[in-house]
């Protein structure tokens, strides 16, 4: 019996390899699609998968990946766009547009020609297919992160928007907006003292980090037939740190119940 074939951009490093290895587990053929490829390689051999190159800056490069996975692979049922960079925090005048349309163009831009190239490929054999698309709550709320939280709030805006167009196709296009995951990058920053987890977590009602596992187990479910009603939605993945960030004007969230009885 073959298994469903699922492509996983930026699947080479953090959330996109966890994404990888629990689809997986789920049961689906894994295509490892990143820039890194020995970093891919290596995901894809770890999950039984196989690997791709691919650029999401590279629209045309992005298309011809797309039709060669297709005929190598099979049709595609899943996509999941994790390909991204980050945005240190700054100032806008100290912001330059170097970075900010480097941000853009990988993280909003990439992500559309990304869903443009297999998605097109599924309303066409109009048979199903899902996608989704890793935002973040960056792109829910206000951020020191001028390129980063608006292209994120574009990527969960182009979601609804292609969900609409190509839903009469059976295709279902949703988002996931992690928080303050605990992927290898951010851990070395907590270890190194660069990052307070403190302050990453002060703000969520669960009290820590978001495990990239739990992203990879939320974007399982809305890539499989339990989800098969939902479309144009995003999803907070963030131990409730949406709910939780203003609660800070009144004091705070509420300690432990065993404090309060105290």
């Amino acid at each position: 019996m073959s298994h469903p074939v699922v492509v996983v951009t930026g699947g080479a490093s953090g959330i996109g390899a966890a994404c990888s290895n629990v689809l997986s587990s789920a049961g689906f053929h894994v295509i490892v699609a990143d820039v890194n490829e020995a970093a891919g390689q290596q995901v894809a051999a770890e999950v039984g998968g196989d690997f791709v190159a691919i650029d999401v800056g590279d629209a045309s490069g992005v298309d011809a990946a797309a039709e060669a996975i297709e005929a190598r692979f099979g049709a595609v049922s899943g996509l999941v766009t994790s390909a991204g960079v980050i945005q240190a925090p700054l100032r806008p005048e100290e912001l330059g547009l170097d970075l900010w349309d480097r941000v853009v163009h990988i993280d909003q831009r990439g992500t559309y020609v990304t869903c443009l190239a297999f998605g097109r490929r599924m309303a066409a054999r109009s048979t199903g297919g899902a996608i989704v698309n890793i935002a973040s709550v960056a792109g829910s709320r206000s951020m020191p992160l001028h390129s980063y939280a608006p292209a994120k709030a574009a990527v969960i805006s182009m979601t609804a928007c292609l969900a609409s167009a190509w839903g009469r196709d059976g295709v279902r296009v949703n988002s996931v907006s992690p928080g303050y995951t605990a992927t290898p990058g951010l851990q070395t920053e907590i270890d190194a003292g660069r990052r307070d987890v403190s302050r990453l977590t002060g703000n969520a009602p669960l009290g820590r980090l978001v495990q990239p596992s739990e992203i990879g187990q939320a974007v399982a479910f809305l890539l499989s037939p339990a989800a098969s009603a939902i479309s144009g939605v995003d999803l907070p993945v963030d131990c409730g740190w949406l709910a939780g960030s203003t609660w800070a004007t009144y004091g705070g969230l509420p300690s432990l119940h065993q404090d309060r009885a105290g």
